[in-house]
């Protein structure tokens, strides 16, 4: 029988690497006031729309690999709510994935929750959203998850620079009250109004404008990493730039094998 021998040197250099992985984690630690929201769009009267913090979309949460993500849901609306965070793992939380009487309840008006879980083992980008009727139409932001060591890590060449291009859908009618009717005639909900950029629905429709269009600055050579979300509730998008092409790097918070392609 082998006895096992205790090696005392070992254990300073064991508990130094232990130090360092915590050291390199962080809480990163968010208020979610969801509440009513004025807007006006395609020159229609403004009307209360739900939102967070007064944003469309919401707050984008950026975090490192291996961060603990900690959002402090306050339901300022007059609507029942929860929060999905689309696409992380939760590993050992499944009590904060979000569906309504799924994983938990709905957090009724005035009432509030936290969720907390880690974002381990996944880099890129990832999203979030209302997880309760069609509130999910303009309750949703982006959850960017980078390298634990910085964008030197990232195995593909070093970007300048990111922009997060969230896609979506906007209706000029409630979309609480589209849902209702939609449930009560068996019949599926209209199409939407529009299709939006970071919640601007551009100047193709009519009575848009260029304010009402989401723009960013390129220079010639530059490389800019997109950071593409679907948030449309009934429709597939697909994003493209005119005369320009893509090399996709990563998906659903996971790298991929880098090709080029003209459409996402």
């Amino acid at each position: 029988m082998h006895k096992a021998m205790a090696r005392p040197w070992l254990l300073p250099f064991g508990l130094v690497a232990l130090l360092a992985s915590v050291a390199q984690a962080a809480i990163v630690e968010h208020t979610f006031n969801v509440g009513n929201l004025s807007i006006s769009q395609l020159c229609q009267p403004a009307r209360i729309i739900t939102a967070v913090n007064g944003q469309l979309p919401g707050p984008t949460i950026k975090a490192r690999e291996g961060d603990t993500v900690v959002v402090h849901l306050v339901n300022l609306s007059p609507y029942n709510m929860t929060i999905h965070w689309h696409g992380v793992f939760q590993r050992g939380t499944p009590w904060a994935d979000g569906p309504a009487m799924v994983t938990q309840c709905p957090v009724k008006p005035g009432g509030n929750y936290t969720y907390r879980f880690n974002v381990t083992d996944q880099e890129g980008t990832l999203w979030w959203h209302a997880h309760i009727s069609f509130l999910r139409a303009t309750v949703y932001g982006a959850l960017v998850i980078r390298p634990r060591a910085g964008a030197k890590a990232y195995p593909f060449p070093k970007p300048h620079r990111e922009e997060t291009v969230i896609l979506g859908e906007w209706w000029n009618a409630n979309v609480y009250d589209l849902e209702r009717m939609a449930f009560m005639t068996a019949m599926p909900a209209v199409h939407a109004d529009a299709y939006t950029i970071n919640g601007k629905p551009g100047d193709f429709y009519n009575c848009s404008d260029a304010n009402q269009t989401y723009k960013f600055q390129v220079r010639q050579n530059e490389r800019i990493l997109l950071r593409i979300i679907n948030a449309a509730l009934n429709t597939p998008l697909f994003f493209k730039v005119a005369n320009h092409s893509f090399t996709v790097v990563g998906a659903d918070a996971a790298y991929t094998t880098p090709y080029a392609t003209d459409v996402v």
